[in-house]
């Protein structure tokens, strides 16, 4: 008789399924442990709404979790029960929510930017400038793949972005040549790689199966790839990943001491740095939130609130209004 696979594994199983990123793999894993394990290793079908309820009330007062945070492992128990487990859970609500007062995003000015930047080099200083001069989120800037830039047009095209969508926003002039010697240095290890009998790349849903020899092409490799060959964990295949995003936050914290700029910054301060100045520059708010990806324009909006100009970026009429003269 075939043994059931572990809860975890079927959850991976769905997850994958689903077409899911390994990230969000990861993230949904975590937190089905985590309910495990406060509710004393009790298996989850042995549970139900109220056990869910209660978890989340501790994330919230107990953990003092954000938002979001609380949010994330509410979609995890709900993919857990509907997905693996295929059962349904009664009225949810009513559980305590885990509310944080909304902060202003950290924004650097252009030569604070630029003291960041010139603390770094080799790709991390790149996927810096990328994520600064195109307004890239981390996972976004670390897992393009050599046929996203577009050279021609001068465009990086985001490829299943945040909620899985794709978008085009802009590529700074000054990256071309950079982009173009890095790319040389990157076909010279994947040409490398084939060499030595490797050089497959993961690809996303069912392109592997329905493109045999694509995982070996040359335009599906990413554009920051990591330094070691390592095991795929979804087919246990050797392969070339990405950089792991952990090592360029690391970099950016490390130029960001060196630069002596006292402001919490991060690789998502470079992409709110980005807005913010487009702003400034006079740049129109529907184009900076199709440049960001942003659904909705009030997520946008939240960096009028940090323009140089002031409040809402909207210049007062008191100074027009003192100087007036009536025409004679």
């Amino acid at each position: 008789m075939q043994l059931k696979p572990r809860l975890i594994d079927q959850v991976k199983e769905a997850v994958r399924l689903k077409h899911y990123s390994i990230r969000t793999e990861q993230t949904y894993v975590y937190w089905i442990k985590f309910y495990i394990r406060f509710n004393k290793y009790r298996h989850p079908s042995t549970l139900g709404s109220n056990h869910v309820k209660t978890f989340l009330s501790y994330l919230a007062m107990q953990r003092d979790v954000a938002g979001a945070t609380q949010n994330i492992a509410l979609n995890a128990l709900i993919f857990l029960y509907k997905h693996v487990l295929h059962q349904e859970l009664d009225d949810i609500t009513g559980f305590s929510r885990a509310k944080k007062p909304q902060k202003l995003p950290v924004v650097l000015t252009q030569q604070e930017v630029q003291r960041i930047i010139s603390n770094l080099d080799g790709s991390y200083w790149l996927a810096a400038c990328l994520l600064y001069g195109s307004g890239l989120r981390l996972m976004e800037c670390v897992r393009l793949r050599i046929q996203h830039i577009d050279f021609d047009n001068v465009a990086v095209h985001v490829i299943n972005g945040k909620g899985q969508k794709d978008r085009v926003v802009t590529l700074a002039e000054e990256l071309i040549v950079p982009l173009k010697r890095h790319i040389e240095s990157v076909k010279n290890t994947h040409e490398k790689d084939l060499r030595d009998g490797y050089g497959e790349v993961y690809l996303p849903h069912a392109l592997a199966r329905k493109y045999k020899s694509a995982a070996h092409e040359w335009h599906w490799q990413y554009l920051f790839p990591a330094n070691r060959r390592a095991i795929d964990p979804r087919d246990n295949k050797m392969k070339r990943h990405h950089i792991n995003e952990s090592s360029l936050q690391k970099q950016v914290k490390k130029a960001v001491r060196k630069s002596g700029i006292s402001k919490p910054a991060s690789c998502h301060t470079l992409r709110h740095s980005f807005a913010t100045h487009l702003l400034e520059r006079g740049m129109d708010i529907r184009t900076v939130q199709e440049q960001l990806g942003h659904k909705d324009i009030r997520t946008t909006q939240i960096y009028t609130h940090v323009l140089n100009r002031g409040g809402n970026a909207v210049l007062s009429p008191l100074g027009d209004t003192l100087n007036y003269k009536p025409v004679e």
